[in-house]
């Protein structure tokens, strides 16, 4: 963002405080000049002064204090709400442009590839190969579409009364099957450390929203030329721990608490080439707390790679029923 867009705002909340504090200096300047007036009046008259000027004084000066600080709190209260409605205002214009790329790329693919069949007689095999590449650009059109739909209802905790009993190993492991075209280029573990079952009453659709959208954010922020990803099923106390770590472009020390924002992107907000939508992470963040858990990130810093853990409360019915099992 350009420096003298937030400098103006800056500029101008420091102006007005200045400008408020003088005022009340000036004011008590002068209130206390026409006081020592009134003192030459009252001891010159034989007023008792006590009763005339002293108390009302300070309680003037005090009041007014007071009245002056409400002030400067509203200021600064207003000048940090609009702060942040501009903060979102950029965050939501880079949305659209990126998010308008995420749909316009597969649809102009599409296109080509629609044109080429009308244009020229292809062999079978090569039929074949485009309608692979657009049924890939089919279902990356679909997700978008699809992860903007469902913003609102996971917003709204909509999902929350659907729910079912199912083992979150057996239901990753079959999740990473039935997509395994789309992490065909990466490497994928999954490691069940305690070797028992990890029940928790969720809806698998919105496990597997989950899991797509932390799995895609590890793989499209990578470098490398195998993208590894590593999901770990670990039971701390009273806690289901899914750890996922992966061999990415890691995430600086300041963009840890950034990272889960809405539309929030990695990079500056002017930075067109910022990858994905900026829904993926907040999403996923969302989902966990649906279910009462929450979602961590730990990095080393930029090159070390990510570490995102997913923490469920442990049912203890369930934890019961696995353990007689």
């Amino acid at each position: 963002m350009n420096k003298s867009k937030w400098m103006y705002p800056i500029i101008t909340l420091i102006s007005s405080i200045i400008a408020l504090f003088l005022s009340l200096v000036l004011y008590i300047y002068w209130y206390l000049e026409v006081s020592e007036g009134l003192r030459a009046v009252i001891k010159r008259f034989n007023i008792d002064a006590k009763q005339a000027l002293e108390p009302q004084t300070w309680v003037v000066i005090m009041v007014l204090s007071i009245l002056v600080g409400f002030i400067l709190i509203c200021i600064f209260m207003i000048f940090v709400y609009n702060q942040k409605i501009m903060q979102l205002y950029r965050l939501q214009n880079n949305f659209i442009n990126n998010f308008t790329h995420e749909l316009k790329t597969p649809v102009t693919s599409l296109k080509l590839y629609l044109e080429t069949f009308v244009k020229y007689e292809l062999p079978r095999s090569d039929q074949l190969k485009y309608i692979d590449f657009m049924i890939q650009d089919a279902e990356r059109l679909s997700d978008n579409v699809s992860q903007i739909l469902n913003l609102a209802r996971i917003e709204s905790s909509a999902y929350s009364s659907e729910k079912a009993i199912i083992e979150l190993v057996t239901a990753t492991n079959d999740f990473l099957n039935e997509n395994g075209h789309l992490f065909a280029e990466s490497e994928i573990t999954v490691e069940n450390q305690d070797n028992s079952d990890f029940m928790f009453n969720i809806n698998l659709p919105l496990y597997e929203m989950f899991l797509m959208n932390i799995i895609t954010n590890a793989i499209t922020y990578n470098d490398s030329d195998k993208p590894k990803i590593d999901i770990v099923f670990q039971r701390q106390k009273n806690n289901i721990h899914i750890r996922f770590l992966d061999n990415g472009i890691g995430i600086e020390k300041s963009e840890l608490k950034k990272i889960f924002r809405k539309f929030y992107q990695v990079g500056t907000s002017d930075d067109m080439s910022a990858k994905g939508s900026g829904l993926g992470l907040y999403v996923a963040e969302n989902i966990a707390k649906i279910y009462s858990g929450k979602l961590k990130v730990e990095s080393k810093g930029k090159g070390k790679g990510s570490q995102f853990t997913l923490i469920l409360p442990c049912d203890p019915i369930l934890n019961q029923r696995t353990q007689s099992d």
